[in-house]
């Protein structure tokens, strides 16, 4: 089924219904998680159906949560992860979190749902407002690929959307993959703490390159 996207911040409509049956597989770095207090609280924010928090419950973490603007994914990461605490965001990026009261936060492939500046800028600060100082921020997404076929798309679509590197997928969503310049502004604001690039592949099962990045408030 093809979905028509209204709002690119979120495209709740494309989440709740097509998205919702896509496998996600970005690497998860043990060793950037070490020293942390199993009972620190985790927020896993565009957490889909749950695997990332699910893979923190497995590895012993007492107190982690996922959020996601669509309720049939939410759905289905409390049927596949019941040792974790999943809630729907009514109003993306803002959460229902005191300030400084969350420990860690993984934002993993969710840049790339969210192909305006505005938006993105919203959702760090938001993330900054809710860590507390010395709280790790775990960034997994992509980054400009430079294969033909993304190369491509990012073209041909650059007009409509005003950023190279936005494209729609053609089953519905409007995605982007970022300049490294982008992505370091973004968290300019924060200390970091490690970088690295691992194979990923995309949610339509497509080989790419991805950057992670580790940092930590001030």
């Amino acid at each position: 089924m093809l979905v028509v996207v209204t709002d690119l911040d979120n495209q709740l409509g494309y989440w709740n219904s097509t998205g919702t049956s896509k496998t996600f597989g970005h690497p998860v770095e043990p060793s950037w998680l070490e020293g942390i207090d199993h009972r620190a609280r985790v927020l896993d924010y565009g957490c889909g159906y749950g695997r990332l928090a699910g893979l923190l419950v497995e590895w012993g973490f007492e107190n982690v949560e996922g959020v996601d603007v669509a309720p049939n994914l939410i759905a289905r990461a409390r049927e596949q992860q019941p040792g974790a605490r999943f809630t729907v965001l009514d109003s993306p990026p803002q959460l229902d979190h005191h300030d400084v009261s969350v420990d860690v936060v993984l934002l993993f492939a969710v840049l790339t749902c969210m192909p305006g500046d505005a938006g993105q800028r919203e959702l760090v600060t938001e993330l900054r407002r809710v860590l507390r100082p010395g709280g790790l921020l775990y960034l997994s997404d992509l980054c400009l690929q430079e294969d033909q076929r993304n190369r491509s798309r990012y073209q041909q679509f650059a007009a409509k959307y005003g950023t190279y590197g936005v494209f729609e997928t053609g089953d519905g969503a409007v995605c982007r993959h970022h300049t490294v310049d982008w992505l370091d502004g973004l968290f300019v604001d924060f200390d970091l703490v490690a970088t690295r690039e691992v194979s990923v592949e995309t949610m339509n099962g497509r080989p790419a390159r991805a950057t992670q990045l580790l940092v930590s408030k001030p």
